[in-house]
């Protein structure tokens, strides 16, 4: 009996980070597809969507430095916490400041349609790619740091998709989708997401010039 129950509790502890792992990935990449709503909002006035990115980061910087001196802040202090990484306990999450600089820095870099499927590769192709490689999982890229091909299939997909649907053109949707596939492999941590969508709008300025 008493072997029963110190196995059963060595399982569950098995779980307990895999299941909270998962919740930690899904809160990041939602975050990650709010970003998509950055082009719609430029569409509409640029100096919007820079001043709600701006907002948002310093309000972001604050809220962080606040959290490590041991204060939080309602809502804001508690999504940080539970979608940190293991790399990030103790430590200033910077994935929401480098995501709103990759946004920034695709609407000033590049003009339409450009910036919003650089942008759109950062929500969906990166987002989609470490969902569901974390959800699917199974074979992993080398050297990339656990990504996996199901999660490369994914990005492609998603980017391949987007890029068809606002280009029309089959040929640069998928140079497009393969170049925004091979940023979101590289394993740079949360400085990808600026490289994604400034590599991302390089190849689609470069394909459209």
């Amino acid at each position: 009996m008493f072997d029963r129950v110190t196995t059963t509790a060595s399982k569950q502890t098995k779980i307990l980070p895999s299941v909270l792992g998962l919740r930690g990935e899904i809160i990041r990449k939602l975050i990650h597809f709010i970003i998509a709503i950055i082009p719609l909002i430029a569409a509409y006035s640029r100096v919007m969507a820079f001043s709600l990115l701006t907002a948002g980061t310093i309000g972001y910087v604050i809220a962080e430095q606040l959290r490590l001196s041991g204060m939080k802040v309602l809502i804001i202090s508690d999504i940080t916490i539970m979608s940190s990484r293991d790399r990030d306990k103790g430590r200033f999450v910077m994935g929401p400041v480098t995501l709103a600089i990759g946004a920034m820095a695709a609407l000033l870099l590049y003009p339409e349609p450009a910036s919003r499927i650089a942008i759109y590769a950062l929500a969906f192709g990166d987002g989609f790619a470490s969902l569901i490689g974390k959800l699917v999982g199974g074979i992993r890229i080398p050297h990339t740091k656990g990504k996996t091909f199901a999660g490369s299939m994914a990005c492609f997909i998603a980017v391949l998709s987007i890029s068809f649907r606002i280009l029309q053109d089959p040929i640069k949707a998928v140079i497009i989708a393969t170049s925004a596939n091979v940023l979101v492999g590289l394993p740079t941590d949360d400085l990808g997401n600026i490289l994604i969508p400034v590599g991302t709008g390089l190849a689609t300025v470069i394909l459209l010039a």
